[in-house]
């Protein structure tokens, strides 16, 4: 069984979903591919891991917070789990590439080449948004592409965290 709870973000109505043990989605309201593994009904009852992680959200988009401390189980292949992996070793305010990815990954896997596309694909199933950061994922040349939540919520996040990060260097 899977318990949700809606958290109003700055950017729109957000879905937050555990399965009592583990966060397993942090979707957009209508993005793409949201819900995609979840077999069960969802009981809007919430949870403690649910309401930790809209506490997490609530000082994100405050500023104040980078890290939290409740357990993550996104669901998805091996490949994509590896991917979303990645991800999480994006420091706040800071972007990469999919070639940079694809080249991070395939070194560690012992091969010579990565598809950049079959990173994307990957990137842009990720179920549990803002906090796997993958609107830190950018095309070459630095352009946004790609975002399962609106090509507009990834500039708008990228703008917030890299301001967010200036302000607190400055501060410290």
């Amino acid at each position: 069984m899977y318990h949700g709870r809606l958290w109003d973000s700055p950017l729109g109505r957000m879905l937050v979903v555990s399965d009592g043990h583990a966060l397993v989605g942090i979707w957009f309201e209508g993005q793409k591919h949201e819900k995609e593994k979840m077999s069960d009904p969802i009981e809007m009852d919430g949870d403690p891991i649910c309401d930790a992680a809209c506490a997490f959200l609530d000082g994100y988009f405050r500023g104040e917070k980078r890290t939290f401390a409740f357990p993550l189980d996104p669901q998805g292949t091996s490949f994509r789990k590896s991917v979303w992996k990645k991800l999480l070793e994006i420091p706040y305010g800071e972007v990469r590439t999919y070639g940079q990815l694809a080249k991070e990954i395939a070194k560690e896997r012992g091969i010579q080449r990565m598809s950049s596309r079959a990173i994307g694909n990957a990137v842009s199933r990720n179920p549990i948004a803002i906090l796997i950061p993958c609107h830190r994922v950018i095309g070459k040349d630095n352009h946004l592409v790609g975002y399962a939540g609106g090509i507009e919520r990834k500039a708008w996040l990228l703008a917030f965290e890299r301001k967010n990060r200036a302000d607190q260097e400055v501060k410290g």
